[in-house]
């Protein structure tokens, strides 16, 4: 009886809860798991900070160089080197960008605005462009167009001409030709924009203007291009952004860009200090051209009133309207992929022994392991800043992740420049501390290991990481998280148990666009790579720059077979949209 009594006055204590975890008796969170969710917060929203310094110290370290004290070398950049690259490079921006608005927007508006023989097939073709980068266009067309080649040939045959002065052909290698062969090339980034903007585009308007009497040229020119114009602008930039960072295209068509001129300066003439100052020169209209295409949208709307979404229904077009139609589709698809996949086909065919080239297997396995590495890098630090924007909302994170995020718009050979004098002092101290401390020489550990390779990779393509992953991220409900930590899962847990398991699509995307995008860079690769070590592009590159662009005819088309792969998957998104 008095054992019963003091069981029911003194009630056994429950099991203690561990630290940081659930009450075991009540399921509850204790207070000790509190700071610990706060110190993973606060460790998540920490390494973003580190990731912005990352990103920006190219920058920073760039602005340095460029203030290095050099007898005259700005004196004669500026008097002889920047006034012709800068309207140069001028002159092919605005020749790029007419090139892929024309192109870009007018098949995105008959693929979305009409029906037409084979419109299916070209919804997705259009695409494949993408797949080829504009240096190995840029090979091709000389290949196809030069006195040499079968175009020219066939004209001599036909005309019985002997010389080059008893008949007319525009120069390819030229700054005119350097402008289409890039813009057939780029046009994709306005065509997947503009086509986007024009099929969310709801047909109440432009109905309205049909009723009103307007033909199909008032209902494009003044309906559905003005509200079409931020993506198109968007589209435009980014074209431009790939212009500016092209150096092997330019080069072979002897174009002195501000690109070339940085290379030049810095591997021929011996000048880091002057490559930087070009470096900033450059950045100098990077960011005019982003605040240009942030003012053209300034305080300006570009939506319908109409709270209904109506679908666009394709006119259809027949006879010589849909033929015509059917050509002005065929051409970019023809000239910007089927003819230099054909050249690469052709010459691999005729080069089949490169296959057992050591040296190509050598390059396919840097490109491959280099890629794949900077993939598994650029796709953690993109989680991790998506995730904590997610965590932390809040103005100091999401412009961390901003700036984490702007190496996209930043030109490789400036990254380069910008990465290699700090990786090089780093490299030096190392070796220094070495040598004092066990009298051995560590060399070049940094920059011979390929580390600053993966680092411009990295920053160059972190925007496509995060824009994939916080994609796929906003699309996961925020009951997940708070479900997770009702259950005792810090800020770490959830995402490793909960998030990413469901993000797997989102993360498999970003790392195929960054391993693609990685496996065709160029200039960074060139200025950055280590001794005796060649990728896949700057396999190609080097053989285009001895005038023997078939030696290297595999290389090049195992880059276009893979740049096939994204370009596969945005034709099934874009037609999952569509649907």
């Amino acid at each position: 009886m008095n054992a019963s009594i003091r069981t029911v006055d003194q009630p056994a204590r429950p099991p203690a809860a561990p630290p940081g975890g659930r009450d075991a008796a009540t399921g509850t969170v204790t207070a000790a798991a509190v700071p610990q969710r706060a110190r993973h917060d606060a460790g998540i929203v920490a390494l973003v900070m580190v990731l912005a310094a990352l990103a920006v110290a190219p920058l920073v370290a760039l602005a340095g160089i460029a203030a290095t004290p050099a007898e005259g070398v700005w004196r004669h950049l500026a008097t002889t080197v920047l006034p012709g690259a800068v309207m140069t490079t001028l002159l092919l921006m605005l020749g790029v960008g007419l090139v892929t608005v024309v192109v870009g927007v007018g098949t995105a508006w008959l693929t979305a605005a009409f029906s037409f023989p084979g419109r299916r097939l070209f919804t997705w073709a259009l695409l494949l462009p993408l797949a080829v980068p504009t240096y190995i266009v840029a090979y091709a067309a000389v290949e196809v167009m030069d006195f040499t080649g079968p175009l020219q040939t066939a004209i001599r045959a036909a005309t019985g001409a002997a010389t080059r002065r008893d008949y007319w052909f525009p120069q390819v290698r030229s700054l005119p030709g350097a402008i289409v062969v890039m813009g057939l090339v780029l046009y994709p980034y306005v065509y997947l924009s503009a086509r986007a903007a024009f099929l969310l585009q709801s047909a109440t308007a432009i109905d309205v203007a049909r009723t009103l009497g307007a033909g199909p040229g008032r209902v494009f020119f003044q309906v559905a291009l003005p509200l079409a114009r931020p993506a198109i602008v968007v589209g435009v930039s980014l074209a431009l952004m790939e212009c500016l960072n092209d150096i092997g295209a330019v080069q072979f068509f002897g174009v002195r860009t501000l690109t070339v001129s940085i290379y030049d300066t810095w591997l021929n003439r011996g000048s880091l200090a002057g490559a930087a100052q070009i470096a900033c020169a450059m950045l100098v209209v990077v960011l005019a051209l982003v605040l240009t295409e942030r003012g053209a949208r300034r305080g300006r709307r570009f939506a319908t009133a109409s709270t209904r979404h109506v679908p666009l229904v394709p006119v259809p077009l027949t006879g010589v309207r849909g033929a015509l139609a059917a050509c002005a589709c065929a051409v970019p698809v023809l000239l910007g992929f089927a003819v230099p996949a054909g050249v690469l086909l052709s010459s691999a065919l005729r080069r089949t022994e490169q296959l057992s080239d050591p040296v190509l297997h050598a390059a396919a396995w840097n490109s491959l392991s280099f890629a794949l590495i900077a993939a598994a890098v650029t796709v953690a630090a993109g989680t991790a800043i998506a995730y904590a924007v997610r965590l932390q909302p809040r103005k100091p994170v999401k412009v961390a992740a901003a700036i984490a995020s702007v190496g996209y718009a930043v030109p490789g050979t400036v990254l380069a420049v910008g990465i290699f004098v700090p990786l090089a002092a780093l490299d030096n101290a190392v070796d220094g501390m070495m040598r004092q401390l066990f009298g051995l020489s560590t060399g070049l550990l940094l920059a011979g290991s390929g580390a600053g390779l993966i680092y411009a990779y990295a920053a160059r393509f972190m925007a496509m990481s995060v824009g994939s992953v916080e994609a796929g991220m906003a699309k996961l409900s925020p009951h997940l998280d708070m479900a997770a930590r009702t259950l005792g899962r810090g800020a770490l847990g959830t995402l490793r148990r909960v998030l990413l398991p469901l993000m797997r699509p989102a993360l498999a995307t970003a790392a195929l666009l960054v391993f693609v995008d990685a496996m065709k860079e160029l200039p960074a690769t060139i200025l950055l790579k280590p001794f005796n070590f060649e990728t896949l592009a700057t396999l190609v590159y080097a053989a285009a720059s001895r005038e023997h662009f078939e030696e290297s005819a595999v290389a090049a088309l195992a880059i276009v077979l893979v740049g096939l792969l994204p370009v596969v998957l945005l034709a099934r998104t874009t037609a999952a949209v569509r649907r």
